[in-house]
């Protein structure tokens, strides 16, 4: 059987400024982990029919079932937008501190906020990142959420 619907997915990943290198080396870790689903080497494909998971990134995104189903993962998101930036697929939108003090009532997000992070608007394709500070408000590590593949 094959996978169905959109998946869930969150990571955690050291602060750093450039919110889109953050996202790009958690893309590289998480293909060079093998943590995605790959639609070719399924269960649901008889076992001689399954193929081995590609070398790099480039060559999982060349197929089309990929395309059309995704990893349900991190890798279904190619790059962050910027604030002046429409989110499309594909994409994931940092929240802003103007969203965060509007429905959190703080700027300075911690992991004790992700429990409700549900109140930020996402839509699937479309993932989610935030800043998360430690107790003295300091830049901790990036949280980045969201749902994609079919």
């Amino acid at each position: 059987m094959r996978a169905g619907g959109a998946s869930g997915w969150d990571y955690y990943v050291p602060y750093q400024e450039d919110l889109n290198a953050a996202l790009q080396q958690l893309r590289r870790e998480v293909f060079e982990a093998g943590d995605y689903y790959w639609v070719n080497g399924g269960d649901w494909r008889p076992e001689e029919e399954r193929e081995p998971r590609p070398q790099s990134l480039e060559e999982l995104w060349e197929d089309e079932l990929v395309q059309e189903t995704g990893t349900h993962s991190i890798l279904d998101i190619f790059r962050v937008v910027g604030p002046d930036d429409t989110p499309d697929y594909n994409t994931v939108e940092p929240v802003t501190a103007e969203e965060a003090r509007e429905l959190l009532g703080t700027d300075k997000l911690t992991r004790a906020h992700v429990k409700d992070f549900d109140v930020f608007p996402r839509s699937r394709w479309i993932g989610r990142c935030a800043v998360l500070h430690d107790d003295e408000g300091n830049p901790q590590e990036i949280h980045f959420w969201g749902h994609s593949g079919d």
